[in-house]
């Protein structure tokens, strides 16, 4: 039976929305999980359709930074294989535990991505991002290559806000240029998204029409996003992320809250 029209048309608009957040501010995974959740797609589903779906904007944005990933590929080799080893585990959590824990989880999800938005800026003072460039440690390397392994995995299972917790990570490693950091993290993201999609197609827990009808929005999205970039105000776009992100996970708490006193 083919999905109403309304359906197509909210998650689409979902991804249109996402697609511009994540040029300008991040978090666009808290408009595109929770609308596939509207539309009555199970959790498992709406995370891997998702992802699915906002995936080529990840690969667009690592594509486009190809020229510059010359400057950064010492970290780039160092870091791949942490970020496809945790995203697969990640990816792997999701679909071969009962469906239950996820749905458990979501409004922790939610929550944690809304906190991570939030405390971004201080998250940026204390990694010493802007501070001049200083070769990590061994102590210091191990611990940021253990930390990107537990951020993919993270990325690999939700993901929202993994773009924070990495920019946080290689301050602490010693990079302070903003411009060499959004390239590795843009690549390390499409690293973390790119295993997960993989493990999501093969499992056959992605969606597909709803897939492809919100990749194209997204698409369309972050070209607009991107144009907007400059005009926009930033610091905005960015408070109204955390206000959805707390509005949602508030949203699912009080049904979690419902369901279980309703037993």
């Amino acid at each position: 039976m083919p999905e109403p029209l309304g359906s197509y048309l909210l998650i689409a608009l979902a991804a249109f929305a996402a697609g511009i957040m994540n040029s300008i501010a991040g978090g666009g995974t808290l408009l595109t999980f929770p609308a596939l959740l509207a539309v009555h797609v199970s959790p498992v589903v709406a995370n891997a359709t998702s992802t699915v779906a906002l995936v080529p904007g990840s690969l667009a944005g690592a594509w486009g930074y190809r020229k510059e990933m010359h400057a950064v590929r010492r970290w780039a080799w160092l870091l791949v294989g942490p970020s496809l080893a945790g995203g697969a585990i990640g990816s792997l959590l999701v679909t071969e535990l009962p469906q239950s824990y996820f749905a458990a989880l979501i409004p922790w999800l939610i929550l944690l991505a809304a906190v991570l938005f939030l405390v971004q800026p201080a998250l940026t003072r204390w990694s010493g991002i802007g501070r001049q460039e200083r070769p990590p440690g061994r102590l210091t390397l191990a611990g940021v290559i253990l930390f990107q392994f537990l951020v993919a995995v993270y990325g690999g299972y939700f993901g929202a806000g993994i773009g924070i917790l990495m920019l946080s990570s290689l301050g602490l490693m010693g990079l302070s240029d903003i411009h060499r950091m959004n390239v590795l993290k843009t690549f390390l993201a499409a690293c973390i998204n790119g295993i997960a999609v993989v493990i999501f197609v093969q499992q056959g827990v992605v969606n597909w029409p709803y897939a492809l009808s919100m990749a194209v929005a997204a698409i369309l999205g972050g070209y607009l996003g991107a144009r907007l970039a400059r005009r926009l105000n930033r610091h905005l776009v960015r408070w109204i992320v955390i206000l959805i992100g707390f509005g949602l996970s508030a949203y699912f708490f009080y049904k979690q809250s419902a369901a279980s006193s309703s037993v």
